[in-house]
């Protein structure tokens, strides 16, 4: 028997074994308390069923698979169905504090009148090179 084979017949704990009843009960936590996805951050509308891609689903924060707990609070979000269905069994880090700037990289000083002088000196220095 193949390892792949060995892997696709473990049961998984929240579907199936001791963690099933704890998932549920926090499955049900998850969809009465969380309103938006927290895969892309849109609103979740709870009315939608299940073929449609923008139905309700509880997602595993850290897969299963990855180590992820099966049916820890801290390890369950709410999220779409297509977005669940993308993210399949991979991790998504959340951005830092540092990073939630943007595609922006400002200077870590406030003197802003020191910070342009600095750059302009550099460039000058770099021309007068080039002219002897």
């Amino acid at each position: 028997m193949s390892t792949r084979s060995k892997i696709m017949q473990t049961p998984r704990l929240d579907r199936h074994g001791s963690h099933r009843a704890a998932y549920e009960e926090n499955r049900k936590i998850i969809l009465a308390t969380q309103d938006v996805c927290g895969i892309c951050g849109n609103p979740v509308d709870k009315s939608r069923k299940h073929p449609d891609p923008l139905a309700p689903e509880v997602d595993h924060t850290i897969p299963v698979s990855k180590g992820g707990h099966p049916s820890a609070l801290s390890n369950l979000q709410l999220a779409h169905a297509k977005c669940n269905n993308a993210k399949r069994d991979k991790i998504i880090r959340k951005p830092s504090k540092e990073e939630e700037i943007g595609n922006r990289n400002l200077p870590l000083s406030v003197d802003w009148l020191s910070y342009g002088k600095s750059k302009k000196k550099k460039r000058t220095l770099k021309i007068n090179k080039n002219i002897l």
